[in-house]
């Protein structure tokens, strides 16, 4: 049986379960999401996109759901320590695909809305139609469109700029093996400012297949700082594809972190559709032991003057592999456009792998585009620099890593998040990878 078959064969069984389970507007998206994936199945390494990662065999294993909508019960107060220190942010729980405000109050005013899919749809149809499956994916997305109950919005009106970073804890949480079908809106309205700290974590040691598929929408004159980190387990699964939609003069800096993982699917496709839209895009990935993470990027520019920059790195230890793909896309007519991307890969362990294909795709003829990539090891003259001068060879091969890693993040635009996120990499290198230290599952390891 074809790994989507269970799934379709699973949604003609139980279809009255997950319609009343989330919301009608949600609900009309399922039967066109049915046929694209009858049609297209899910993608298969001869699609060049999935060419180092084996979709069908994650999807395989007879995942539990929770379709009926038990409630999930957990403490993320005890269960999870994740702090920021001199971070001013407003904390939101996402138990696998509902969300819970940290003082039980979600946001909900004429400015601003954070909170559940399901009270967007029903409070808001207007703005949910407007916004909601505008992305054409392929057999993922629409996987997740026939499946998905509920998920998560920050919605922010034009012109109102928030001043404290939205911070979204996803918490993977069930005593058996589950699945979790999760959708994400964000919205920034025109000429509208907000900064969002997303947490990707697991409350379980159960195998848990996560898809996310997120829409993002980055208004004309708006400001949009996103950052995305992933500390999850050996037994996760994660597959995120993310679509996200610049108009004029917009500015988005992004950057995404796997800490901690057991094998991660990152697409992101972001369209740069409006005049001198702007965007910064970062990656770092921290691999160790099986860790397997994937990022495929396509980067489109379909208007003139825009700019994007691109920074990818991994450092890989154990038998981790990472694989990165980056296509740069100029449309015909988007002259004067502007485009760097690098990706960088340090393999630290012998029996590490790194994968890397940077593209560009050229139709306009006045543009400044480069792209590069490399694939080294540690520098042993500067370990053998760092001997003689008498740091010891383990202190020296992590102060190179973390060195190596230092550039991507100093692209966050938080200072207190940059100063977090090093001293979270430096325990990271110190530890080797499976534990994050930061839940009751790590603490007592």
């Amino acid at each position: 049986m074809n790994s989507e078959r269970q799934y379709i064969e699973l949604y003609g069984q139980t279809k009255q379960f997950i319609d009343n389970g989330s919301h009608a507007l949600i609900n009309a998206h399922r039967q066109q999401a049915l046929e694209q994936l009858e049609a297209q199945g899910l993608p298969t390494s001869k699609n060049e996109r999935y060419k180092y990662i084996d979709v069908a065999e994650a999807f395989a294993p007879d995942y539990g759901l929770n379709l009926r909508r038990m409630k999930m019960e957990a403490d993320p107060g005890a269960a999870y320590r994740c702090s920021v220190p001199n971070l001013d942010s407003v904390l939101y729980y996402v138990f696998n695909d509902k969300v819970v405000a940290k003082d039980g109050n979600t946001l909900d005013t004429d400015r601003l809305f954070v909170g559940s899919l399901v009270d967007f749809a029903a409070n808001r149809p207007e703005e949910f139609n407007k916004y909601y499956n505008k992305f054409v994916g392929d057999g993922l997305v629409a996987l997740n469109t026939l499946l998905a109950q509920d998920g998560v919005v920050v919605w922010i009106g034009d012109g109102y700029k928030c001043e404290k970073t939205i911070q979204i804890l996803n918490l993977t949480l069930g005593n058996v093996a589950m699945m979790t079908n999760r959708r994400v809106l964000i919205v920034v309205g025109k000429g509208a400012e907000a900064s969002l700290l997303v947490c990707d974590h697991s409350l379980t040691k159960e195998s848990h297949l996560v898809s996310e598929v997120a829409e993002i929408v980055v208004a004309e004159d708006a400001v949009l700082h996103l950052c995305s980190i992933e500390e999850t387990g050996e037994t996760n699964k994660m597959f995120r594809s993310t679509n996200i939609v610049q108009h004029c003069r917009s500015k988005l800096s992004y950057t995404d972190v796997t800490l901690n993982n057991g094998l991660t699917r990152h697409t992101l496709d972001l369209h740069l559709a409006g005049e001198k839209a702007e965007a910064c895009v970062s990656g770092l990935v921290v691999g160790g032991g099986t860790q397997h993470a994937d990022s495929d990027l396509l980067i489109s520019h379909e208007a003139c003057c825009c700019k994007s920059d691109v920074l990818y790195k991994s450092v890989l230890d154990g038998s981790s592999t990472g694989a990165f793909a980056g296509k740069v896309y100029v449309a015909p007519g988007a002259q004067k456009s502007e485009s760097q991307e690098t990706n960088s890969n340090l393999c630290v362990s012998p029996n590490a792998h790194a994968y890397t294909r940077p593209m560009l795709e050229i139709y306009a003829d006045d543009v400044k585009c480069n792209h590069g990539s490399t694939v080294g090891r540690l520098d042993e003259s500067a370990l053998f620099y760092m001997a003689q001068r008498g740091v010891d060879p383990t202190e020296g091969r992590r102060l190179l890593q973390q060195a190596f890693a230092c550039e991507v993040i100093e692209r966050i635009e938080l200072p207190s998040l940059r100063t977090r996120l090093h001293q979270m990499i430096e325990e990271r290198f110190r530890r080797g990878s499976g534990a994050c230290g930061d839940c009751v599952l790590c603490a007592s390891k």
